[in-house]
């Protein structure tokens, strides 16, 4: 069985619900999930996983989140060569720049980037939700 972490961040909690519907998606598709706050991710662990899901809104002026988000994606940066990742996050403001931004440097650092990365305007809606379950069964088909 394949397994699967998905490590996000949240400030208003719309991130924290892609992030739960993620993880259902990817269960649906058969990987064993885990679902981690990304304070509370132990990067020693980081080849136990056979994929990633990261999730981050965007911040200040359309970045990922800088207090914890972006050290820890930056300290995972030189794993990803060859890995199966999903990006997803909310924003309230801008276009999803960050999210460009950010599947260009996941491809940059050679991870196998699903999809283009996956922006919600702010509250994730029914179909958002829908999506976000749809990122991690394509993930875990990318396995």
């Amino acid at each position: 069985m394949s397994k699967v972490a998905v490590i996000y961040w949240s400030g208003t909690g719309n991130t924290e619900e892609m992030a739960q519907s993620v993880k259902a998606g990817a269960e649906k598709a058969g990987a064993a999930v885990d679902l981690f706050e990304v304070e509370s991710f132990p990067v020693e662990k980081f080849g136990e996983y056979d994929g990633f899901l990261f999730g981050c809104p965007a911040m200040g002026d359309e970045v990922l989140e800088e207090g914890s988000y972006e050290p820890f994606f930056a300290s995972v940066e030189d794993k990803l060569s060859g890995v199966p990742v999903g990006l997803f996050g909310s924003y309230g403001w801008g276009g999803g720049a960050w999210m460009e931004e950010w599947a260009e440097r996941a491809r940059g650092d050679g991870a196998k980037l699903v999809g283009d990365g996956l922006a919600v305007e702010n509250s994730p809606s029914d179909e958002d939700l829908a999506n976000c379950e749809a990122l991690g069964q394509s993930l875990v088909a990318a396995l």
